[in-house]
């Protein structure tokens, strides 16, 4: 079956740095596009950054400059790397794999999620 793992969440003081991973199984993954989406307490799952199966990459405004999304398709595996961390960074942090046929969405994957705390 399929199965998106992510890990690399924890504890971060601000301006730390963080690197999460997600392992992809099951799928072809390098015919995936892959996502970080986060969801804080009390509000709705936003994408952070997105990369696509041919590596194009896109991330929302609040993270750009400070995190990068990247993939290695020989491992399976999508990381984001954050830097200088803000405490309205803090989040459970989910990984996601979307495949396209034909320029519409076919099939969709999510991890079971990764919390990331940015606190002093």
């Amino acid at each position: 079956q399929v199965q998106l793992v992510e890990s690399g969440g924890g504890l971060v003081q601000p301006g730390g740095s963080l690197r999460l991973s997600c392992v992809a199984s099951g799928i072809i993954f390098s015919s995936y596009g892959m996502g970080w989406y986060r969801q804080a307490p009390g509000k709705e799952r936003e994408l952070v950054a997105s990369i696509t199966s041919g590596g194009s990459k896109s991330s929302t405004d609040s993270v750009k400059g400070r995190f990068s999304i990247s993939r290695d398709n020989a491992k399976n595996t999508v990381y984001l790397q954050m830097n200088s961390l803000k405490p309205e960074d803090t989040a459970v942090y989910y990984c996601n794999a979307k495949y396209y046929y034909r320029s519409v969405l076919s099939t969709e994957y999510w991890g079971q999620g990764t919390q990331v705390t940015v606190s002093s």
